[in-house]
């Protein structure tokens, strides 16, 4: 199992104190509003970038085209995704950062992991599997790396971790030129998401 056994304060009063926070409101175009999905029992965590904006105002992480694409590379349905007793989803921002001069959102507020990352995983006590989405979380679990060699690679890091892209419309052009992700990531992922809930 992944996580610690340092549990003195309830994960349901951390999440509401998560769920409060504004150290950084002032940098938040949209406001504050902290997005965490998680319980005791979670087996899969998603480690991810920071919500956008359909998130934000839903309420729920990956609640957009990228969610379904990220879906489809676990091939689990929406209720198996948002069931948090089988997937955590933990960004390393909590809230939705704002948007890059030049397209894009920006990178997941710097204040945010230091502040709750340790304390939510000490909680998480059952996790099987990690999968690291995106260059933030690869990058402040693994060091400094190329995000497709890592994910091509990714069986140096199983079994705890598992590096995937961000599954933006822009990995779909990716796809394209990287077929090895459908014929040799993809059935490998599924296969450790069986055996993590299993």
């Amino acid at each position: 199992m992944i996580g610690g056994d340092n549990r003195a304060e309830s994960l349901d009063s951390l999440v509401t104190r998560v769920r409060h926070c504004t150290i950084c409101a002032e940098h938040l175009p949209l406001g504050p509003r902290p997005l965490i999905h998680v319980s005791a029992g979670s087996r899969i965590l998603i480690a991810s970038q920071a919500p956008g904006t359909i998130a934000h105002e839903s309420g729920k992480s990956f609640y957009d085209p990228s969610g379904r694409r990220l879906r489809g590379w676990m091939n689990l349905t929406e209720e198996e995704f948002y069931d948090t007793r089988k997937v955590a989803i933990l960004p390393m921002g909590l809230c939705y950062p704002g948007r890059l001069p030049n397209g894009g959102d920006k990178p997941p507020r710097p204040e945010c992991a230091p502040a709750w990352r340790d304390q939510v995983l000490e909680h998480l006590a059952e996790l099987q599997l990690i999968l690291l989405v995106g260059s933030y979380s690869q990058h402040h679990t693994l060091g400094r790396g190329a995000v497709s060699d890592r994910v091509r690679d990714f069986r140096r890091y199983l079994p705890r971790y598992f590096p995937l892209p961000h599954p933006s419309w822009r990995t779909g052009v990716w796809e394209k030129r990287a077929p090895w992700f459908q014929s040799e990531v993809i059935p490998a992922l599924r296969e450790e998401i069986r055996k993590a809930l299993a």
